[in-house]
């Protein structure tokens, strides 16, 4: 099934500000929230939907991406990757109602501990022209943090496993109780109990892991996509996201202009005169174009669908072809006279009349 629009899960339109996002995504959270809608299973797939959508939309740099390039532009699968839970949502979103979360508004679940999550990893992926026109599958080596195999962990003394250390402060107004994150646990509520030598005082120890990453046809220079979990592990929490930033590899043949390819085909005066069957390289492969008799510089071919896909998958650009007549730079005794009677020839004056566009023209015909 695929992916709704994010302005349309959230009930608000693509102007809307920063403020009315965060409303329309709690009223939602409210409506559909799991302790309201106990064994549920629509209210919860609904409940994450509105998370989801909030998590990127709340976030100008996603948000920008994601008017762009769609779904897509995020990796396909929106800010994580498709795999939100319930733990995810609380830790990200729970100070939305202010306070202490969603557990706490609602009058149940967790005890006011937060779910932490492990820090992001990020990597730079160069990618070819030809990679990015269709899409790759790409395998990386990415060193991470993960909890050591056999470590073991044992409630929090200090926080007895809350999370938090609580304390009673009197004031003018009478007692009020504040809380802080636990500064042994980190707020997990957890410490390690035993543990190999090779893992660090948190469990922790670092293992390199090849990582394979779909890349769909379409990213372009410096867009970010996101794999759900495949960051840095943490102790009593979810691990945190891999970021890959795409480079484009610099292009000697083609430009880039959009999802079009440009490509500057030379050819001789005698070709383009009288015509001529051509071979010009595609991504895909050469192919083979006519030249029509008379061709003049600067007239543009266009081969459709011959350029790079879009990132939402729904069509494909073209390659555009200019035409460049190549002059010659040094002629022997022969050629130069050959030409020099040829001067005087009606047909070879130049009159390009009114018929002939000029290059603005011939552009705004393409673009």
């Amino acid at each position: 099934m695929a992916k709704r629009d994010y302005y349309e899960v959230l009930g608000v339109s693509k102007s809307a500000s920063a403020d009315e996002i965060k409303k329309a995504y709690r009223k939602l959270a409210i409506q559909y929230h799991p302790d309201k809608n106990p064994d549920n299973p629509e209210a919860e797939e609904k409940f994450k939907e509105a998370a989801e959508a909030y998590e990127v939309l709340s976030n100008s740099e996603k948000r920008q991406r994601y008017d762009q390039f769609g779904h897509q532009g995020l990796g396909g699968n929106g800010g994580y990757g498709g795999g939100m839970n319930m733990e995810d949502i609380f830790s990200q979103f729970g100070d939305i109602f202010g306070g202490g979360g969603f557990g706490s508004f609602f009058g149940g679940g967790g005890g006011g501990r937060r779910t932490k999550k492990g820090t992001n990893l990020r990597v730079k992926l160069k990618l070819n022209l030809q990679e990015i026109a269709n899409g790759v599958e790409k395998k990386i080596k990415v060193k991470r943090n993960i909890l050591a195999p056999g470590v073991t962990f044992k409630s929090c003394t200090t926080c007895q496993g809350s999370g938090q250390i609580k304390k009673v402060v009197n004031t003018m107004l009478g007692q009020m109780v504040s809380a802080s994150t636990c500064g042994v646990c980190g707020g997990s509520g957890q410490i390690v109990d035993k543990k190999p030598a090779e893992a660090d005082s948190r469990g922790l120890i670092v293992k390199e892991e090849v990582i394979s990453i779909n890349i769909p046809g379409g990213v372009a220079e410096g867009m970010q996509l996101s794999m759900s979990g495949k960051g840095n592990e943490i102790p009593g929490g979810i691990p945190g996201d891999l970021l890959i930033v795409i480079e484009e590899v610099e292009e000697k043949t083609f430009q880039r202009d959009g999802n079009n390819v440009i490509y500057d085909l030379y050819v001789s005066f005698i070709d383009a005169a009288l015509g001529a069957s051509v071979e010009v390289p595609t991504i895909e492969g050469k192919v083979k174009i006519k030249i029509e008799p008379g061709t003049q510089s600067g007239k543009m071919l266009r081969l459709k669908g011959k350029g790079i896909k879009d990132i939402n998958g729904y069509s494909k650009g073209d390659q555009l072809i200019m035409v460049n007549i190549w002059t010659p730079t040094s002629l022997s005794k022969e050629e130069r006279q050959s030409l020099e009677n040829l001067r005087d020839s009606e047909n070879f004056k130049p009159d390009p009349g009114k018929s002939e566009k000029s290059f603005f023209d011939k552009m705004k015909e393409f673009f």
